[in-house]
């Protein structure tokens, strides 16, 4: 995006007609200004000086990944052990009738994630705050769309374009095939665990996800190898984090990688984490109305 000069600059004199007015006195030259905008390769377009590296501007590191994974991996264990003692203990619910049950199985898995994305964001705020007094959700990327006339159609036009990934990952997979029998299926067996996972992946799993991957990750990437490999690396984490819910079902897991890829191309773009949050709701939003329309409003459930 071209921008004009800055307002400090003084507009360059027209040269006058021979004779109709003295030359204008030498001026002392000072040093000119950096310029207001360079082009940003990637994707050609022209941005200010101020937002050419906030994708760099961060308090994260490398060793900050490393400790974001440890916690997450070990917190994950903690949550869920307490969620299933608290299902034992106060909803009668028996060893053998957890293990066996899909729906006890699978609504103490739905809390757990629920649990522990909550975590994830306090743990994240923890770190931010112990090192920079800046607001929590700007410095994980959250800024507002810039040079944006209609907030309204904005938001409309990434949630659609949501859609639009949906249909078309949905319409690519007929291609790369359907594996049964992986472990996300188990999820989708009784209406208590579709209501619940409906809610976690609408309403919980864009925000927590996208300041994750494209809010925490990204930047870091991004400053040691640049935005190109920053966008294919992310996606490819986040296709990989989902590998365990599919349970290895490669070609499903490929479609993610490429998922992973769009949003964080979208966020880069558009130099916000909330564009990517808004095409990610779209994208899990359909999803979960296509499978409500297909199965009657959850009338007619796969078979456990």
């Amino acid at each position: 995006m071209n921008s004009l000069p800055p307002d400090h600059l003084s507009v360059p004199h027209e040269r006058h007609s021979e004779g109709f007015a003295p030359n204008p006195p030498p001026r002392a030259r000072t040093a000119e200004p950096p310029p207001e905008s360079t082009a940003r390769p990637e994707f050609g377009t022209q941005l200010p000086v101020g937002q050419q590296r906030v994708d760099s501007r961060t308090p994260f590191r490398w060793l900050d990944l490393i400790y974001l994974l440890v916690f997450y991996s070990l917190a994950g264990g903690v949550i869920f052990f307490i969620v299933a003692a608290g299902a034992l203990v106060f909803f009668g619910i028996s060893p053998s009738e957890l293990k066996n049950s899909t729906a006890a199985w699978a609504s103490v898995l739905i809390v757990s994630q629920a649990l522990l994305s909550g975590a994830t964001l306090v743990f994240l705020y923890v770190m931010v705050r112990g090192r920079s007094a800046a607001p929590f959700w700007q410095t994980m990327g959250w800024r507002g769309f810039r040079s944006m006339a209609s907030s309204a159609s904005v938001v409309l036009r990434y949630i659609f374009g949501g859609f639009t990934l949906a249909v078309v990952v949905g319409w690519l997979g007929n291609f790369v095939g359907r594996e049964s029998g992986i472990p996300m299926e188990q999820l989708f067996r009784s209406r208590q665990s579709v209501l619940l996972l409906m809610a976690l992946g609408i309403l919980v799993a864009p925000v927590v996800e996208e300041t994750i991957f494209r809010g925490c990750i990204y930047p870091v990437i991004a400053r040691k190898f640049g935005i190109s490999w920053g966008i294919v690396a992310t996606g490819a984490l986040f296709g990989l984090a989902h590998a365990q819910q599919l349970g290895g079902a490669w070609g499903q897991i490929g479609l993610l990688i490429c998922v992973g890829i769009v949003l964080t191309y979208v966020r880069a773009r558009a130099g916000t984490v909330a564009a990517s949050y808004l095409v990610h709701l779209g994208y899990n939003t359909i999803l979960f109305a296509g499978f409500f329309i297909a199965t009657g409003g959850l009338r007619h459930l796969p078979p456990t």
